[in-house]
């Protein structure tokens, strides 16, 4: 039974029970020229005392105060709510609010809001960092966030909705599309996947992920997370729906696609030659990575005639001497990455580093040198440890380490023609795979002419006027796609 069950029975428990928290402060005054009695129920730890001191109390000490809707009109504080529900003491108290109790209006509740806001300044993305372009990152407010959103949208169209997710955290989750151009579809799946969720406690908006995917159980992550401002605004403007939820740096887009894990939004301030280029760059890194070890263990176990005669003198100089079939050779240097990886990411950052330059080079020139590995593999797991970090998405980083250890054993069982078979399952399960309902592989499939042109090529700006069809926006047009006016030379104008 709750602390609000109780009071239900008996209208004293309430303070009793907080009171049994040290933070939790309650003191009376008298108004002066009604010489009513009110009193402030608060915690410390969640008000800004100052805001109490300077706006609140000299006004309920000085002006008329004979019922709490006086509260509204004297009181200098836009947030100001009066309720007859004790259900909503705790709602409000334990969100910094200040209670108010009225002698002569014992049957309501007021409500002063006084946050105390403790935040951190803003800062340059850590993992979506750019050269080019704005240099603000979201951080745990979600005040904050939406500010920073608002910011870049000005408009009366950009509609926020918020919710209450967890039992006990009571965590803030708001999301955000414009009218007029998401589709109304996506809107209400985000809401009604929002309203369902059962939890106690959400700490970040990875929770929120899971929680709302189409299939919890992929690999691949089915909504895309950023800790770009301007990413964020950019897709709204697209027609996507954005889920910023309090306590974390980064904000949800859905519905979204495979191909939005490779395009990193630095893509934008460069000319879309280069930007096509690097993503391209990005494409083949991922493959590569994927697939550099399991074609090594598929040649050396079954396929030798696939090797040029120019290596195979090579591979068979550095193999000589390794006791290890290829397979648990690969699966010795894959694993001790891992481990690298994981050791570098769990300790002090300045620590971190040394583990990671000085293990790898450590560790992989002692594995060479006692026969353990090859040299030559000792290159390709290093490639494709490099390859695996080109996505500008960590967490899609994250399944691509793991699609490795799968190809490896399907390459070890039946050579090339078992990387084709995981390739095959890996293709259909991405077939299969939506988000918000949407098709994760869109626009390769369904195809999709149109939305090719800001997929694994970046087209010229002015070439992107419509938005994503797979999306099914309200509005389709983004602008009117027009070429600038040639202009004429100084001398030619001033010669006509």
């Amino acid at each position: 039974m709750s602390i609000w069950d109780k009071f239900k029975k008996n209208n004293n428990d309430w303070q009793t029970l907080l009171k049994q928290s040290t933070d939790y402060q309650s003191t009376y005054y008298i108004n002066t020229k009604t010489n009513n009695r009110f009193d402030f129920h608060f915690f410390s730890t969640l008000i800004d005392e100052q805001i109490v001191q300077e706006s609140a109390l000299p006004a309920l000490l000085n002006e008329e105060l004979h019922t709490l809707d006086d509260i509204k009109k004297i009181v200098p504080i836009a947030d100001v709510q009066i309720s007859k529900d004790p259900s909503d003491i705790e709602q409000k108290i334990f969100n910094g609010y200040v209670l108010i109790t009225l002698d002569s209006d014992k049957n309501r509740y007021g409500f002063i809001a006084a946050q105390k806001e403790i935040v951190r300044g803003l800062s340059q993305p850590e993992i979506e960092f750019s050269v080019i372009g704005p240099k603000e990152a979201f951080v745990e407010s979600i005040g904050q966030n939406l500010n920073l959103i608002r910011k870049r949208l000005p408009i009366k169209e950009l509609i926020s909705e918020e919710f209450t997710v967890g039992s006990l955290s009571k965590t803030r989750v708001a999301v955000l599309h414009i009218e007029g151009i998401t589709n109304s579809e996506n809107v209400e799946t985000v809401k009604q996947r929002l309203t369902n969720i059962e939890i106690d406690s959400i700490s970040d908006s990875s929770y929120i992920v899971e929680l709302l995917s189409d299939n919890s159980n992929s690999l691949f992550p089915q909504l895309l997370d950023t800790e770009r401002p301007d990413r964020v605004a950019a897709i709204l403007s697209e027609g996507k729906v954005a889920i910023v939820v309090d306590g974390s740096p980064h904000v949800l887009i859905a519905p979204t696609t495979l191909i939005e894990f490779f395009s990193a939004f630095e893509d934008y301030f460069l000319n879309w030659i280069v930007a096509s280029f690097f993503r391209l760059v990005r494409v083949f890194a991922v493959i590569f990575s994927i697939l550099v070890t399991p074609i090594y263990v598929a040649a050396l176990t079954y396929h030798f005639e696939l090797i040029p005669s120019d290596l195979l003198g090579t591979l068979v100089t550095s193999r000589r001497a390794i006791p290890l079939p290829p397979i648990l050779e690969a699966l010795f240097l894959e694993l001790t990455i891992e481990l690298l990886r994981e050791a570098g990411a769990r300790l002090p950052t300045k620590v971190g580093q040394t583990i990671g330059i000085v293990g790898g080079i450590v560790i992989g020139t002692a594995s060479v040198e006692a026969g353990l590995t090859s040299n030559v593999l000792l290159i390709f797991v290093a490639l494709g440890a490099l390859g695996s970090f080109t996505t500008p998405v960590y967490k899609m980083s994250n399944t691509i380490r793991l699609l490795r250890f799968p190809f490896l054993l399907f390459a070890q069982l039946w050579g090339v023609l078992g990387i084709v078979f995981c390739f095959c399952i890996l293709t259909a399960h991405l077939l299969r795979l939506t988000s918000l309902g949407r098709p994760f592989l869109a626009p390769i499939y369904p195809l999709r002419i149109k939305d090719m042109k800001d997929s694994i090529i970046r087209s010229p700006l002015q070439d992107m006027s419509s938005r994503p069809t797979v999306l099914r926006t309200q509005n389709p047009k983004r602008f009117n796609k027009k070429k600038a006016k040639k202009v004429n030379d100084i001398d030619e104008e001033s010669a006509k």
